[in-house]
């Protein structure tokens, strides 16, 4: 559940548009963790809050996500 993990599925991300998909659906940051989890990467969403702006536009696939951001 560390910070690493949660940056390794943002590479994963960056180069898989299916999941790009998948994550512009997803509702809350705790559907994001789920659909994570899924692919093999374990963290919480309260560490989301430590992702720069950059990191989490990758994780969007260039969309507006900013629920994701929660602080930090």
């Amino acid at each position: 559940m560390s910070l690493e993990q949660l940056k390794a599925f943002l590479e994963k991300v960056k180069g898989d548009s299916s999941l790009q998909e998948k994550l512009k659906a997803a509702k809350s940051p705790d559907e994001v963790v789920s659909i994570a989890k899924e692919h093999g990467h374990e963290f919480t969403a309260d560490k989301f809050g430590q992702l720069s702006e950059e990191e989490l536009e990758s994780l969007s696939g260039g969309t507006d996500f900013c629920y994701v951001n929660t602080g930090g």
